[in-house]
């Protein structure tokens, strides 16, 4: 844990706004509307004096790019294997807070990804790592595999020496995105990124990203697995973060077959719950378009029935990916003038004009 002052990051206000000037937050209005307070952390709190932050390491035991290779299974980002950081930083946090508020006789808040708070300029002007080329922060301990929370106090605490940049020439986080998110090092567009698109955006992927996602059902972890400075970083046991096996590489036929109920029970204490069942079976159903399984038709098909508009449309491209032309035409003859909702029959429409451009 280390330490800095609430006025220590003056270069985080100017960056946020330049981000959300050119769009790059998508639907994520929340961004823009709290922006002032994620500014200044003196407006969530008048009395704060001082901001001490606290690292997690989460470091995962195997590279999850090698992950990206089993295409019949669904690849879930390495910090949500677990149970949900939130519950698990945010008891650590409480705990410190509570024996340094007793002992300072202090006052303190403890905010962890739930309040707008900029964590990770803090933690740069506190010395815990610096925001490397892909925006998360990087630790010359634990590489780019840091969870991040905050206890704000009133008490008067030294501040640490800020860390400086130790990016040099590297590019290595920019150049593996498989959607070029990167408008330039240091940047992010968020419309572009899979963590955003797979988590956040609650429509249907855009189809220029489809293909590019590859397996990943949730979230993306290739800019940070990708750092150098993993190589001194150590596996995640402070976290308390091992994987559970059944959210560890789960089959996707597995997954499209989940019902509500089913879902919830999975995802019970993680954060993959908080998309809710059609955003994460849209997912799955992109992955199983990209899987080039012919097994996976079957499981597929049987999502052109489902209830959400989001999940049927997202089989359609699934299908239409894996089914022979002259085969998914007959399935759209047969599926597609009986479709009520707009959105879907515009993903039967662009699918069948995708399966004639080449013919052209």
């Amino acid at each position: 844990m280390q330490v800095t002052t609430p006025d220590a990051a003056p270069r985080a206000g100017p960056r946020l706004d330049a981000f959300l000037e050119e769009g790059w937050h998508g639907t994520m209005a929340w961004m823009a509307e709290t922006a002032e307070r994620r500014k200044h952390p003196a407006a969530l709190w008048p009395a704060v004096r001082a901001v001490a932050l606290l690292g997690l390491n989460y470091g995962p035991a195997r590279d999850p790019l090698a992950d990206l290779a089993a295409a019949g299974r669904g690849n879930i980002s390495v910090y949500a294997r677990g149970d949900d950081y939130h519950d698990i930083i945010k008891k650590k946090l409480k705990a410190v807070g509570r024996a340094f508020a007793a002992e300072a006789g202090a006052e303190i808040k403890v905010f962890v990804d739930t309040a707008p708070v900029m964590e990770k300029p803090l933690a740069e002007a506190a010395g815990m790592g610096w925001q490397g080329k892909h925006t998360n922060l990087v630790s010359r301990r634990f590489g780019s595999w840091l969870f991040l929370g905050a206890i704000f106090t009133d008490a008067a605490l030294p501040p640490d020496e800020p860390e400086t940049d130790h990016c040099g020439s590297c590019r290595a986080c920019l150049d593996i995105c498989p959607t070029d998110a990167f408008p330039a090092p240091y940047t992010l567009d968020a419309r572009r990124c899979i963590s955003y698109l797979t988590i956040e955006h609650k429509g249907p992927i855009p189809r220029e990203f489809r293909a590019a996602m590859g397996n990943r059902i949730f979230g993306c972890d290739d800019c940070l697995a990708v750092c150098p400075w993993n190589k001194f970083a150590q596996l995640g046991h402070e976290a308390k973060l091992d994987a559970r096996p059944e959210r560890d590489l789960p089959e996707l036929a597995d997954l499209a077959r989940l019902d509500d109920a089913a879902f919830r029970e999975l995802f019970r204490k993680s954060p993959v719950k908080r998309t809710g069942r059609a955003r994460f079976l849209r997912n799955v159903l992109i992955a199983i378009g990209n899987s080039g399984r012919s097994d996976l038709v079957s499981v597929a098909h049987a999502r052109l029935g489902d209830d959400s508009p989001l999940v049927r449309g997202a089989a359609v491209w699934a299908l239409s990916r894996l089914l022979p032309g002259e085969e998914f035409r007959g399935l759209a003859e047969r599926h597609g003038d009986g479709e009520a909702d707009d959105a879907v029959r515009q993903e039967w429409r662009a699918a069948l004009a995708e399966i004639e451009e080449p013919a052209r």
